[in-house]
């Protein structure tokens, strides 16, 4: 095989996130993108244990047993939890059934993959969300000096004020923000569903400070690295993680937390439910397909409980002991550009 011919992988993985995935499957971008993470994960999982690049993989590095031990990494090293260690399955489920189509001399294997358990839920750990004199402490961490500050700032604040996910935040075009009252932005959620969110006039005029650096193009994405390019979620990631480092020295509450982009909606979501704001609004605010989804920050927030507490009891038989503890609740940057 010549040294710049594409693996019997690789051109799998190109049809299936090109052809399979967007229109035999019809999946939404946001999905796509989701498996796209997964695969990455374990591609480079595969190749770190194979001694090899990851443009070298082939079909034979893709087996039930690699699939297994991949998935201990994600839990032993990674700190996933089941839900996650399950989604990253589900898409290796997914790409075996594809391959078993295409490489019939390949079945067995690939059934031995299909076998791999999804893991059962535990005791499902407590949310994390940031406390007010947190998001103070990570907010004001940011340099504001610069125009790279200035546009994690407001990358943050619109996270915040929204509690968009990450995607939905990196997809903004100059089209979908209106920095005039009334203020708001229009977010492209899952099932390509679109909702309108009202943002505070703070976060309007961060907006508009930040689209005179992007081109006078209504399709403009709004946030962009330093080559010009569309933020990617890594990069999110890699911004929250750098503030978040910043802020431990003088706020010692963030040491401990894991504390990653989905946080901040999570802390949008206890804050609103702290302010008396309905679930059902709530809801439409995050973009949830059911209530269920949001009744889990009610189980979450314990201030809420105990106000809750409050009210059910008079003040003479309100317990006054300890609160109740919270129950437990080359080919990857290809695929990076999907």
């Amino acid at each position: 095989m010549k040294a710049n011919q594409p693996t019997a992988l690789a051109r799998s993985l190109e049809s299936f996130f090109r052809d399979y995935l967007p229109t035999q499957r019809g999946m939404s971008l946001h999905s796509i993108r989701s498996y796209r993470d997964a695969l990455i994960l374990y591609l480079r999982y595969a190749a770190e244990h194979a001694k090899r690049p990851i443009e070298k993989l082939d079909l034979e590095h893709f087996t039930a047993r690699a699939v297994t031990d991949f998935l201990a990494h994600l839990e032993r090293d990674r700190g996933n939890g089941i839900a996650t260690r399950n989604a990253r399955l589900a898409a290796l489920h997914t790409l075996a059934r594809y391959l078993a189509s295409r490489h019939p001399e390949r079945l067995a294997e690939l059934q031995r993959i299909l076998g791999v358990p999804f893991k059962r839920g535990g005791r499902q750990a407590p949310l994390e969300y940031l406390e007010q004199h947190e998001i103070a402490a990570l907010l004001g961490s940011v340099d504001r000096d610069n125009r790279w500050g200035q546009r994690d700032y407001a990358l943050l604040a619109l996270m915040f004020n929204t509690g968009a996910r990450v995607q939905e935040i990196i997809d903004l075009r100059r089209r979908d923000i209106r920095t005039d009252p009334p203020h708001h932005v229009r977010l492209h959620g899952k099932g390509n569903k679109t909702r309108i969110c009202p943002i505070w006039p703070n976060t309007a005029a961060l907006l508009a400070q930040l689209s005179q650096h992007a081109p006078n193009d209504p399709e403009a994405i709004l946030f962009t690295n330093q080559r010009g390019r569309q933020l990617t979620r890594y990069g999110v990631r890699h911004i929250l993680r750098k503030y978040v480092t910043a802020s431990i020295p003088t706020t010692d509450t963030l040491n401990g937390k894991r504390i990653h982009p989905h946080t901040l909606r999570h802390t949008t979501a206890i804050h609103l439910l702290k302010a008396g704001v309905d679930f059902a609004t709530i809801s439409q605010w995050l973009g949830h397909a059911t209530l269920n989804t949001t009744m889990t920050y009610a189980r979450a927030d314990l201030d809420t409980k105990r106000q809750a507490l409050t009210q059910v009891f008079p003040d003479h038989l309100a317990p006054t002991s300890e609160p109740l503890p919270t129950p437990p609740a080359r080919l990857t940057d290809w695929l990076k550009t999907l």
